[in-house]
């Protein structure tokens, strides 16, 4: 694997006053071949051959010179999730963007053939000719000028008016499309963030497949064809049932036409969804070979308390989700009981591997102003055992310490990393008598303002045993400070809605998503710009919105951090984007809007003996990287050979 400290190159590629981001290509794009499982329909005349379904550009991988097999199509590949909703992961994994991030976590074109870039504030973007949707219908700038003029500036879809990440300063960019493979974005000042966002797990897709969705929108639409669709699609309006069927990143709608690896299959079934291989994919390999190798991935729909035992019994060939560090010992097992698949251990890119997140936007007024106490906060912190939990859940190979940069981040600060975060419970119960909280009852629980006994609700997705042992030591120890925890497991979905709608009073989840950044990684994270970070939906919302829902952020040191966020995108050096970002890591290992457990816990993940391309030492991370997207599951292959 390559130096992870290479993870936030992010910037480097927009920091020139003139670059093209371009594939590098040392060999002629070779002649492509025909997939076995087309060859059928191609020769019946319902596909085109496959010389006529790629661009005349692809992408061509030179896998050798990755280090990687040259594969050979065919297979199914069999995985596990626990809702029907997350087949939204054939996007993340699929990760097929307009750019992405390479084996060196550069930024590189995929689905666009190149970027010219200019001062960071015009972005030029060139398609590929001959490029097409999964459903052979071609792939060109009208499909970015849909989403631009139809949808984003469409008062009906979109009533803020086009999302916040199109804005620098608030001012919207000026959009071209010249011709058919062209697509340009003029902003007045650079925007730094553009184009690493392109590149995320879940992308801003700012194009759309007009020719598919123009038929569902007023403006083109057949008037009385639009009615009996909202009536049969059982929605209240024409923009609704627009909404309801432009789903691209949660891969829902199996009419969509998409540009990832694979395409819903008309196989599928609620509990088994199967996709299969997108004939029209944009990616070659040196010998010819259409990508994705495998033909179908199948995804089965499990308990999430099933898919360690599902995976010892030899039931995945890929498998990362839904696994945590306590099932290595049973997944070992199988492995060593001849269960055809090996375990690799990744790195895990997460800040922390659990963080508990005080709502400061929790609706209840009096809970809300204790929450906001960063003394509070503190004694939380130094009541946590870092200790106990590491050696009872992880045989002592987590990192303990609060939520910070990991140790090979060029930002890291072990002070950062251990403010407030050594368990010291005598320490912990002077802040909170500081407080004023002196008033306890008979059991030792401290009484809030108005007499009402300290019981902090502590609300969790419900999918990590690791977390609900970890808040059952956690609830030993606060109770020695005086505060009884509630631990109220929820689905992930009902989670995040309590989070936003300010129900919860904490909850638990990972740390930041890149727990490994440098000076020219965006910092936007750690400003209160998401309703994602649990410690403050509300205002994320109103930054999010433009100010239209949420709340504004009211707290001096949140404040700060919005201004940090703005003066990074204005840095001209990077010393001084250096010194941003120490900035705002200091306010946050001080005020503790997150309060780290552990870090760096491996990540298992499940291989399949016969399943070829996948890196044995790799990062396990959502940002930047996409979990196995970054590692290219088009590239992995079924060997007839189970041996290593």
């Amino acid at each position: 694997m390559s130096n992870p400290l290479s993870l936030a190159r992010v910037r480097q590629v927009v920091i020139w006053l003139c670059f093209s981001l371009a594939p590098v290509q040392v060999f002629a794009t070779p002649v492509a071949v025909e997939s076995a499982l087309w060859s059928e329909q191609v020769a019946n005349g319902e596909l085109p051959p496959v010389a006529d379904r790629i661009p005349r550009q692809p992408l061509v991988v030179d896998l050798q010179a990755k280090g990687r097999q040259l594969g050979v199509q065919g297979g199914t590949l069999r995985t596990m999730v626990s809702r029907s909703k997350d087949i939204r992961q054939m996007v993340v994994f699929g990760y097929s963007r307009l750019v992405i991030y390479d084996d060196n976590y550069s930024l590189k074109p995929d689905i666009l053939a190149s970027i010219d870039i200019e001062d960071d504030r015009v972005f030029t973007l060139n398609l590929r000719p001959g490029h097409r949707w999964s459903d052979g219908h071609p792939f060109t700038s009208a499909d970015f000028q849909y989403w631009w003029v139809d949808v984003a500036n469409n008062p009906d879809l979109s009533p803020s008016g086009p999302p916040q990440f199109m804005r620098v300063d608030g001012r919207l960019p000026v959009v071209s499309f010249p011709d058919a493979y062209t697509v340009i974005y003029k902003w007045d000042k650079p925007n730094p963030y553009f184009l690493p966002l392109l590149a995320e797990a879940r992308p801003p897709f700012i194009f759309r497949p007009r020719h598919y969705l123009e038929q569902f929108h007023k403006t083109y639409a057949d008037r009385d064809n639009l009615v009996q669709e909202v009536l049969s699609q059982r929605v209240r309006s024409w923009n609704s049932l627009h909404n309801k069927l432009d789903n691209m990143y949660k891969f829902n709608n199996p009419d969509l036409p998409t540009l990832q690896p694979w395409m819903s299959s008309p196989e599928s079934s609620k509990n088994r969804p199967i996709f299969v291989r997108n004939p029209y994919y944009h990616r070659i390999d040196s010998a010819g070979t259409q990508l994705p190798y495998i033909d179908k991935v199948e995804m089965s729909v499990v308990g999430g308390g099933l898919i360690a035992a599902k995976s010892n019994a030899g039931e995945a060939d890929l498998q990362a989700r839904g696994l945590g560090f306590s099932d290595v010992s049973i997944l070992k097992k199988g492995e060593l009981d001849g269960g055809n698949y090996r375990v690799l251990l990744w790195s895990n890119g997460t800040a922390s591997q659990m963080a508990v997140y005080p709502n400061l936007n929790f609706a209840d007024p009096v809970w809300r102003t204790v929450l906001r106490d960063v003394r509070f906060r503190r004694a939380l912190s130094m009541g946590i055992d870092r200790r106990m939990i590491n050696r009872a859940l992880y045989f002592g190979l987590g990192v303990e310490g609060g939520m910070s940069c990991l140790a090979a981040s060029p930002l890291y600060d072990k002070k950062n990393q251990m403010a407030w975060s050594e368990f010291d419970i005598d320490h912990g119960n002077r802040l909170l008598d500081e407080m004023g909280l002196v008033e306890r009852q008979g059991d030792g629980i401290r009484l809030l303002s108005d007499g009402r006994p300290m019981r902090l609700v502590v609300e969790t997705a419900g999918e990590r045993q690791e977390v609900e042992n970890a808040l059952q030591i956690t609830a030993d120890t606060w109770r020695d400070l005086g505060i009884e925890m509630i631990m109220r497991p929820l689905d992930r979905d009902n989670l995040r809605m309590h989070v936003n709608s300010g129900a919860t009073m904490a909850a638990v989840w990972y740390g930041w998503d890149n727990g490994l950044p440098t000076a020219n990684t965006s910092p936007e994270y750690l400003a209160p710009t998401q309703q994602e970070f649990f410690a403050w939906p509300k205002w994320g919302q109103f930054y999010q919105t433009g100010g239209d829902a949420g709340e504004k952020p009211d707290m001096k040191e949140a404040i700060q951090l919005l201004r940090y966020a703005e003066q990074w995108v204005d840095a001209s050096s990077e010393d001084e984007r250096t010194q941003i970002w120490k900035s705002m890591l200091d306010i946050h290992s001080d005020q503790l809007y997150g309060i780290g457990i552990i870090a760096e816990t491996p990540q298992p993940i499940v291989v399949s003996n016969r399943l070829r391309n996948v890196p044995e030492v790799a990062l396990w991370a959502w940002q930047p990287g996409a979990h196995f997207g970054v590692h290219r599951p088009d590239e992995f292959y079924f060997s007839s050979d189970e041996s290593l």
